[in-house]
């Protein structure tokens, strides 16, 4: 039906007659000229068609996004009319033939960024027409490719593993499926291939990948779907070094063929304890010049408690951010940000604004400044580099707490100011706690999840003192945002009976929840470890999107429907029947 691509249609094209097919994005009628801007998926192509050519009528009745496909000849436009902005911005189309092949009822929506979210996913398939969301879905598929391309070429295999599997606690609900033949029985959708992952390595594949689709049941946000794509990788007989290093090449070969981008090599380390000191946060956004600084030493003499008390206590700190050239923010704006900072656990928010760095405590404007002596202030300057006309953010308390709350400000404040570098900030943060401690169920959780190896070999000595354990995890962080995580597995059954026992999870349960896991690990499993890398994510930051959502095809809503096909929906209670459940309305 066609010759070419409206996007592919250029200057060395000229005089050649070509057909196209394509959509109607935009038709002018100047009266004695009709102009359409032809669309489709490799651009836009201007056709003019004149009033003695034969396809004048077919052309008046054109409107917006009916589909069409139009004969011509290419021919030059003037210089003085070029634009630069359209790869066809030097040609343009004479029509000589018209032909309508499907006319468009009135559009639901504007086909700009103005639509809301609601209407785009309503009608995806007119969305996903678009450039940009095209351009997001195209990139996305390069990012597969070059994927594959990485990991073939070094020997990794590509498998798939089960989606119909069995429930397992992993950190988020699971999905279940209710066998029709087996009955009160259920498969669960599987929230990631970890363990199966794991048994290949224990088979002898050694290398293995795939692009995993996984499953969730969990609360939505921009960066989340109940359905993601991840990207799998386990290698055996390895260390972290070899998994790191690995996963390290092979993002950088992803982002040099899909977007041309050339990333360091080697990726910056942090350890989890640096990052949260210096960053408040373990994906911190290397493109911000601003970095937390602890002073209890200089403010532990003080008889300001809120400072000495903090300052004196191994587990906890006072941190301060500088904020270059922040003096001039409002009181005003500075409530906000102690609002802001209450939302991850602040009781409070101390500041001073430098207004003379010479003048010592006299430059200061602060209502904690008062409670400062010199030897403080000057510490303080020190640690801070504190210039004139900068604002210093103080956070006193227990050291996570403080740490987290001043990591939020430190990005807040940095893209307030305008501070966010261009650029790509790739780096690994490792030495993550093997476990973190949940108030509310009264017990140890994985940091990672269950499966994670610690740094202490044995099972006793990890008991004595679990909360001070590190494991063998490791984090790849992209410009503030986590895009892979992983670590090297327990491969022996007496650990990881051990750490199933640290997280509250007995002989009993392990077995009836991971008895085909630790039955494979008697068999001689080799030491084994790997990472899985978020696609959708990784995506999203290639296309410089926001939301995950505009970078997949037919994405949920954030309370985890599709407005496109209005699933979830009921189903005839004949077919739930044969399930052996009965839904709650009906008694």
């Amino acid at each position: 039906m066609r010759t070419h691509l409206c996007g592919e249609v250029n200057e060395h094209l000229a005089d050649q007659s070509v057909q196209l097919c394509g959509w109607v994005d935009r038709r002018r009628d100047l009266g004695g000229l009709i102009f359409i801007g032809l669309r489709d998926r490799a651009g836009i192509c201007q056709v003019v068609v004149e009033p003695d050519s034969p396809a004048f009528g077919d052309a008046e009745s054109l409107r917006n996004e009916y589909c069409v496909r139009i004969s011509g000849k290419v021919r030059l436009r003037p210089e003085s009319q070029w634009n630069e902005a359209m790869a066809t911005g030097k040609i343009e189309i004479l029509a000589d033939r018209v032909e309508l092949l499907n006319a468009s009822a009135p559009m639901p929506l504007m086909m700009t960024d103005e639509d809301g979210e609601e209407v785009r996913l309503k009608y995806r398939y007119l969305d996903l027409r678009r450039p940009r969301m095209q351009e997001n879905l195209r990139t996305r598929a390069r990012m597969y490719r070059a994927i594959r391309n990485s990991l073939d070429s070094k020997g990794f295999t590509e498998l798939e593993t089960p989606i119909l599997t069995k429930a397992t606690p992993e950190g988020a609900r699971d999905y279940l499926v209710p066998s029709r033949v087996h009955a009160g029985q259920y498969y669960a959708l599987p929230q990631s291939p970890q363990l199966f992952k794991q048994l290949f390595m224990m088979a002898g594949m050694d290398r293995y990948y795939q692009i995993a689709r996984c499953f969730r049941d969990e609360d939505l946000r921009a960066d989340r779907q109940p359905e993601f794509t991840q990207l799998d990788i386990e290698m055996a007989f390895v260390e972290e070094p070899d998994v790191q290093a690995a996963a390290e090449t092979m993002i950088r070969e992803v982002f040099s063929e899909t977007l041309g981008v050339e990333l360091p090599d080697p990726f910056p380390r942090l350890s989890w304890r640096e990052a949260m000191d210096r960053y408040g946060s373990d994906k911190p956004d290397l493109r911000i010049p601003m970095e937390l600084v602890s002073v209890d030493e200089y403010v532990a003499h003080l008889e300001f408690k809120v400072f000495a008390e903090p300052a004196a206590d191994p587990e906890a700190r006072v941190a301060v951010l500088r904020v270059p050239g922040g003096a001039d923010i409002s009181r005003k704006q500075i409530d906000e940000y102690t609002d802001y900072a209450r939302r991850y656990g602040a009781r409070g928010l101390a500041w001073i604004k430098v207004n003379d760095a010479a003048a010592g405590l006299d430059g200061l404007q602060s209502p904690v400044a008062k409670f400062l002596d010199a030897q403080a202030w000057q510490g303080i300057a020190d640690a801070s580099g504190a210039e004139s006309g900068d604002l210093l953010l103080f956070g006193a308390g227990e050291w996570l707490t403080v740490s987290t709350f001043m990591g939020a400000l430190l990005v807040r404040t940095g893209q307030d100011r305008g501070l966010v570098q261009e650029g790509w900030k790739p780096l690994w943060v490792t030495g993550f706690p093997m476990f973190e401690w949940d108030e509310d169920s009264g017990r140890y959780m994985a940091m990672h999840h269950p499966f994670t190896a610690p740094l202490e070999a044995d099972p006793a000595a990890l008991a004595e003192d679990p909360g001070h354990a590190l494991s063998k995890g490791y984090d790849m962080v992209l410009n503030g945002a986590e895009i892979g995580g992983g670590s090297i597995r327990i491969h022996k059954p007496e650990m990881q009976q051990a750490v199933f026992g640290l997280l509250g999870i007995d002989e009993q349960e392990a077995k009836l929840k991971f008895g085909f896991l630790l039955e494979a690990l008697r068999y001689g499993c080799p030491p084994h470890g790997g990472i899985a890398f978020g696609l959708d994510r990784i995506a999203a930051l290639m296309s410089g999107e926001e939301s995950i959502r505009d970078v997949i095809a037919f994405p949920k809503t954030t309370t985890a429907q599709c407005l496109l096909t209005s699933a979830p929906s009921k189903v005839p209670a004949a077919q739930v029947a044969e399930l052996h459940i009965r839904n709650l309305d009906e008694g």
